[in-house]
């Protein structure tokens, strides 16, 4: 498996969000509006975190080959989507994709037809790793989580994050980390994130502290957020 890079292994289009997200300047808290017109694709952060972790581990792009045609290639994109996100392709069992030299380029050239193939937004409800949000992790237990997502980042593995607040959910979010650090008391992660492709977002972790933080982004006013790692244990 190689290493995980950005922007070569994410998608190119975006998750959008359903509301216009901003801060009230009295009290400085999050507000939001419904989005008009309504966007037609939605709430599927998890949906397409999970694209890029099958595609960075079970598929191989070939620029040098032909493209097969779009029904060959809707194909090879269903077989990647069938592998499980928590393992890896073993010795020549990645799909083959002919035609586009990443899954950027491909994504910004067929992404219609991943988004058809992708699967529904509920799919970023129904996760096996949302019962953790109801269980509170210590302060040891955060920064063991803390190291061990840096680690797999710095691996090149591109391990899928979920970051939230709670019990408000201000933000309940899925982000792949592609790089990491750890400098001045502080880990610092770089974030590939569906809902704004075009630059990594930080998501550090305060070792003093003991909390994650998150930068502001469009869709969040930033701040504390608690956050774990998912789709690599069985029970995640």
């Amino acid at each position: 498996m190689q290493r995980f890079r950005f922007p070569e292994d994410t998608l190119a289009f975006r998750n959008e969000t359903e509301w216009v997200y901003g801060r009230d300047l009295v009290t400085g808290r999050q507000v939001h509006r419904r989005r008009e017109p309504r966007p037609s694709y939605t709430l599927r952060c998890f949906v397409m975190a999970r694209v890029v972790r099958q595609f960075h581990r079970h598929a191989v792009f070939d620029p040098a080959l032909p493209s097969p045609g779009i029904d060959e290639l809707r194909r090879r994109v269903r077989r990647v989507l069938a592998t499980s996100p928590r393992s890896d392709a073993g010795v020549g069992g990645a799909v083959r994709i002919p035609g586009w030299e990443n899954l950027r380029a491909f994504s910004e050239a067929e992404g219609a037809m991943i988004r058809e193939e992708a699967g529904g937004a509920w799919q970023s409800y129904v996760q096996r790793s949302h019962l953790w949000l109801l269980f509170p992790f210590g302060r040891a237990s955060r920064e063991r989580e803390a190291r061990r997502i840096a680690r797999d980042a710095m691996g090149g593995r591109g391990p899928v994050v979920h970051v939230f607040t709670f019990p408000a959910l201000t933000i309940n979010h899925a982000l792949v980390v592609a790089e990491a650090a750890e400098e001045a008391g502080r880990i610092r992660m770089g974030c590939y994130d569906p809902n704004e492709p075009g630059a990594l977002v930080p998501v550090d972790f305060d070792v003093a502290r003991g909390g994650f933080e998150m930068a502001a982004t469009p869709y969040f006013v930033g701040g504390p957020v608690r956050a774990y790692e998912v789709m690599r244990f069985p029970w995640r």
